[in-house]
């Protein structure tokens, strides 16, 4: 009887994708722990920050509010709202900072139309379909034994491949939202050098979450089309 999905040395891939992102996520906490304890010289909370950059950039439009939870910062283009978390929105340290005007480089990418963030954001819905159909897809067709069997894989592995490409494609995005943020906080004299600096590392710590989930949807995936090939072998 054939078991590919319990018994196989392709979960090696799995285990190396958990240990990449279990690293990059214990390197953020880590860093944005020791850099909210920093107070900017400024004195500014990240709301104050969030609020002066998109006044700077002509930007009137876009709300900051606060939401809950920790690190769960995002721009939502939809509503054009910036929602900046516990550990951000009233905190006044270089990390809180660093996140805040991270945020803001979402909400001027779409202001300029950025084309990475538009992409992105076409992908939302493909990629959450493929990310929920995909598994059912590719566990039925390793398991049947029939001529749908093939047809079944492949179209598991299309799915996913759509969520693997928004992955991809987020890199763009978040490293380009960071290197606004930099820049502008140097720029805006929100922060002083040594603090940009400090900041930086925040956001590369940040950066490379999103660089482990991309390599691990990828060996995912890879996985995924070695465990197709011995089915169709």
């Amino acid at each position: 009887m054939y078991y590919p999905m319990f018994f196989d040395t392709t979960y090696i891939l799995v285990l190396i994708g958990v240990i990449i992102c279990m690293i990059a996520s214990a390197k953020m906490n880590s860093t944005f722990s020791r850099y909210s304890r920093v107070r900017s010289r400024s004195g500014m909370t990240g709301r104050e920050a969030a609020e002066r950059i998109l006044f700077q950039a002509g930007i009137r439009d876009v709300r900051v509010e606060h939401i809950s939870g920790n690190l769960t910062d995002h721009y939502d283009p939809r509503s054009k709202t910036l929602r900046l978390s516990d550990a951000t929105y009233n905190s006044n340290s270089v990390a809180a900072v660093g996140v805040a005007a991270h945020e803001c480089g979402h909400a001027i990418q779409h202001e300029t139309g950025y084309i990475p963030l538009a992409v992105r954001g076409s992908l939302v819905p493909v990629a959450n379909f493929g990310s929920s159909i995909a598994w059912p897809l590719i566990i039925i067709g390793l398991i049947m034994n029939s001529n749908m069997s093939s047809l079944l894989l492949n179209l598991g592995i299309l799915a996913f491949s759509f969520a693997v490409l928004f992955q991809i494609i987020t890199l763009p995005v978040e490293f380009n939202a960071s290197g606004r943020a930099l820049k502008i906080l140097g720029n805006s004299g929100i922060l002083y050098e040594d603090e940009v600096r400090d900041t930086r590392k925040v956001l590369t710590a940040a950066a490379l979450t999103y660089v482990a989930g991309a390599t691990s949807a990828v060996l995912q995936l890879l996985r995924i089309v070695l465990l197709a090939n011995r089915r169709n072998d």
